[in-house]
């Protein structure tokens, strides 16, 4: 009988990963850095295996995050919001990681808010002058 991985042992696990990718550091290179295999990595991202408390720490440190990094947003805190799912999801993949890293890069919120406006043109939803100004305060 297979066990179903918690919803938060699957999160911390995204995260995990969400971090690594945005670090550019392979599986590989992270266990070698915890000295674990990279299979075991790979469990912990894909929340088959628990990661322990003094493991989450390390992981913590190799990737220059505090823990708290790990559980933010996730599915039964405190701060959840509705759109958690989405976030969780549009960083899964390294496009989105890349894109979203090379985004917050760009200081001028001048150049930012034509980037967003041309993406929403692009994707065809955009969005009225209001609720652009409230989004543009997220960022």
């Amino acid at each position: 009988m297979s066990k179903i991985p918690d919803a938060i042992d699957t999160y911390v696990g995204s995260r995990i990963r969400q971090r690594r990718v945005m670090v550019s550091m392979s599986q590989s290179a992270l266990a070698d850095k915890l000295g674990i295999t990279f299979q075991q990595v790979q469990k912990y991202e894909k929340g088959a295996n628990r990661v322990g408390a003094s493991r989450l720490q390390r992981i913590a440190f190799v990737l220059d995050v505090p823990v708290s990094f790990f559980f933010e947003g996730s599915p039964d805190s405190v701060e959840s919001h509705d759109e958690t799912p989405v976030v969780g999801g549009l960083f899964s993949s390294r496009e989105m990681i890349s894109l979203a890293t090379a985004f917050s890069a760009i200081d001028d919120p001048h150049v930012r808010q034509k980037i967003l406006a041309l993406v929403r043109s692009i994707q065809g939803g955009a969005e009225s002058p209001a609720s652009e100004g409230a989004a543009h305060k997220d960022l």
